[in-house]
């Protein structure tokens, strides 16, 4: 049987470490509150200009280099993001463009924080049935297109400057600080090899969405429900930002994340005592915290890097696994679990063996 096995990794993290203190000088949001609700204490966020693309090349650029192929070898880009450079085309032609690999096809997937179990599942399908045999699988977000700040708001932040916010924006800054403190900018990458030889790789996959519920995490405007799709008054509302209804979220995530992991275990006859590492989606440190919780995983079979990077949406698990391979904890032959929830509603989890 061909197996789909990751063969390297790499990860791009922007210069800019952002603390909670930083934050607090821009809106009503304290170290202590956010830290209480998320577990965030930092986050890095790109250069002006930077783009989710570029995050992308520099963490591809790192796991092609660890997976020992040249980049000619690629056959299949599968990029997934919800923050691309353009509206149109997506970043994984893009991507192509930069590493300079020719007419090389490119699957760009909108399944946001779950993003890159849904690329991992179509890199295995197209392995196992022959279509690829070596596959680059990104997830990579610049998430400060998001943010709602005035360039006079961001020197501040950093200290670069010394004009504070005014009345004004620091309330319209607040408004939205439920959802901007908890994301930054990263991205990760890996190289999927086909295999025939032994029991490494993709061993399981189960994707879920309920599309009912998009409401209760979505950006209510610049979408083509709109005529035009943009204008200044989705801007002046903040339809352009997302919303979230964050207790909602919270519930179904941890619900949703620790059903998932019990089905796909059960459906291979495994347990998590034969699990080395559990990568969760780093959303939000208390959701992962009740899965561990609920399932009975020790802290020695989690890494949560939630604190350093807040949440990176589709980079997220790519960045645990690069660190967790750099760092000594996922070793060859250790049986690992990825499981994540995101908008969508779209949830899933993944079963591979090192």
């Amino acid at each position: 049987m061909v197996r789909a096995v990751i063969a390297g990794s790499g990860a791009c993290i922007p210069p800019h470490r952002v603390t909670n203190e930083m934050l607090s000088k821009i809106m009503d949001a304290s170290d202590e509150w956010i830290r209480e609700r998320s577990g965030v204490e930092a986050r890095h966020y790109v250069d002006e200009g930077t783009s989710t693309s570029d995050l992308a090349y520099a963490a591809a650029t790192q796991a092609i280099q660890a997976a020992g192929i040249d980049k000619s070898e690629l056959d299949l880009i599968v990029f997934a993001t919800m923050t691309p450079d353009y509206y149109f085309p997506g970043c994984g032609g893009l991507l192509q463009s930069k590493l300079g690999i020719g007419h090389v096809p490119c699957f760009d997937i909108r399944q946001q924080c779950a993003g890159f179990l849904y690329a991992m599942q179509l890199a295995d399908v197209q392995i196992r049935s022959g279509m690829a045999k070596t596959v680059l699988v990104v997830g990579a977000e610049t998430h400060t297109g998001f943010m709602p700040w005035t360039p006079d708001n961001y020197d501040y932040m950093y200290g670069k400057g010394n004009t504070p916010p005014t009345p004004e924006e620091y309330a319209w800054n607040t408004r939205f600080r439920n959802v901007t403190v908890l994301f930054g900018d990263a991205g990760a990458a890996v190289v999927i090899k086909a295999e025939e030889e032994g029991d490494r790789g993709v061993l399981d996959c189960i994707l879920r969405t309920n599309g009912n519920d998009f409401e209760r995490i979505y950006v209510p405007g610049a979408g083509f429900k709109h005529r035009p799709y943009v204008d200044l008054e989705q801007i002046r509302r903040g339809d352009h930002i997302p919303v979230m209804n964050g207790t909602y979220v919270f519930r179904n995530a941890a619900n949703s994340m620790a059903s998932v992991t019990r089905e796909i275990l059960e459906r291979n006859g495994l347990s998590l005592d034969d699990v080395s590492m559990v990568l969760m989606h780093q959303a939000n440190l208390r959701i992962n915290q009740r899965v561990q919780k609920m399932l009975e995983i020790p802290d020695k079979k989690t890494l949560h890097n939630i604190h350093k990077y807040g949440n990176t949406t589709a980079a997220t698990i790519p960045l645990l696994w690069d660190e967790s391979v750099r760092t000594g904890r996922i070793h060859k032959g250790d049986l690992v679990l990825m499981v994540a929830f995101g908008a969508g509603m779209n949830w899933g989890a993944l079963l591979l063996r090192a």
